[in-house]
């Protein structure tokens, strides 16, 4: 990138962002934008309606499913140190999942089943592909929807109840609802992959991140749960009455935050990782940078390539509902979403991110070396929801001039 290519247009992004904050849709956000060595960071509202602490741009924020990225570099970092094979079966570390049972259709009783065609890999769980996850569909529709929520393994917004083990060993007593790789199916297969990375590495998942991936990075915000010290800084989470729109407090932070969760949420669940944007914006840095940080190396080149090249054929995009559109102009890398073509936010293809579902957004595009990152803490559960999402990318790109 040359010197002379900056950001111009930075007083659209912050235009952008007051609506819905000074309208009172939002208590708060943080939101960034880089390009290069300049950054832009706003910093809007509150982090809490009751106390009306301002937020501040090292406010920590629950980034729940886009944690999925970070999960996805563990998982590589660990083909590199030789201790996983891509294609090779997860079956040696994760017993649960062995000789697999699959239905033989999405309405089918629990036990009206088939034999799975094959072990699910590595690159299955990467990709979304293991052969269960969310269903597309009004809770309780099928049986195998109505057994994973009675289980407590079903994706949602509370954070899953279980450890690890015992995670497992009800995920893998339910029948997987497709063959593994054959269609894409969001989320659960995120769930496992921290549990993969855990036994694989011998390590604690939380102890493998801050190992391998957070200290090297200087990430020293980002973890499962917050010392007392930082709880002054955390966003309280909040959500909207289906009706009047108004905003309540989804739990205390000082509560929910101060003690790692049960399980720690690979995919994000009930929150996942708890970070801040300059934290996250060195995360994406290094995958800007191919997988260095200054003088380290964390992941080759390769494996930060197909991490964000689409991995889903057309086929299976057709096989596989998810929101409305997505397909038309996505596809699936490992841990996050990639523009196929030009979609009315980016001029070209390849622009890489994720979004959580407690309002949270980021995405990379390596031609412009672009960086946007936007915080916020209320629940997701509606279309504004992605307009706001979607205005706040474009005006990224438009600040590019």
């Amino acid at each position: 990138m040359a010197p002379t290519e900056r950001l111009k247009g930075l007083a659209g992004v912050t235009s952008v962002l007051r609506g819905p904050v000074e309208q009172g849709g939002l208590p708060g956000l943080v939101a960034l934008v880089a390009r290069g060595e300049q950054v832009h960071v706003d910093a809007l509202g509150v982090q809490d309606l009751q106390s009306g602490v301002p937020m501040r741009r090292d406010t920590l924020f629950r980034i729940a499913s886009m944690g999925k990225p970070v999960t996805a570099v563990a998982a590589l970092m660990l083909v590199e140190d030789g201790r996983l094979q891509l294609d090779g079966p997860v079956d040696p570390w994760l017993p649960e999942l062995a000789n697999r049972r699959v239905l033989r259709a999405l309405d089918s009783p629990l036990e009206d089943t088939v034999a799975a065609r094959r072990p699910i890999t590595l690159r299955d769980l990467l990709t979304l592909r293991m052969g269960t996850g969310a269903v597309m569909a009004p809770p309780g529709t099928y049986p195998i929807q109505k057994a994973m929520q009675a289980e407590r393994v079903a994706p949602g917004f509370e954070a899953i109840p279980h450890t690890p083990d015992g995670f497992m060993r009800r995920l893998g007593a339910l029948p997987l609802i497709h063959h593994p790789g054959e269609r894409w199916m969001y989320h659960t297969g995120f769930e496992v992959l921290g549990v993969l990375v855990a036994r694989a590495s011998g390590m604690g998942f939380d102890d493998f991140l801050s190992e391998r991936l957070f200290k090297p990075l200087g990430m020293s915000d980002t973890a499962f749960s917050v010392p007392p010290e930082k709880l002054d800084r955390v966003a309280t989470a909040y959500q909207r009455a289906p009706r009047t729109g108004a905003l309540t407090a989804w739990d205390n932070p000082r509560s929910g935050l101060s003690q790692p969760p049960a399980f720690l949420a690979g995919g994000g669940q009930g929150g996942g990782l708890v970070s801040t944007a300059d934290d996250f914006l060195t995360f994406c840095r290094m995958l800007l940078n191919q997988g260095r940080h200054g003088a380290t190396r964390l992941l080759s080149a390769e494996s930060l390539q197909q991490m964000i090249t689409d991995q889903i054929p057309p086929e299976q995009k057709a096989a596989s509902p998810f929101i409305p559109g997505f397909w038309d102009t996505s596809g699936w890398g490992f841990g996050g979403s990639v523009t196929t073509r030009p979609d009315g936010i980016s001029p070209t293809a390849g622009r890489y991110g994720w979004a959580g579902g407690f309002g949270t957004t980021f995405f990379i595009d390596p031609d412009q070396d672009l960086t946007a990152i936007l915080l916020t803490q209320r629940i997701m559960s509606g279309p504004d929801d992605e307009a706001f999402a979607v205005a706040f990318s474009k005006a990224a790109y438009a600040a590019l001039g």
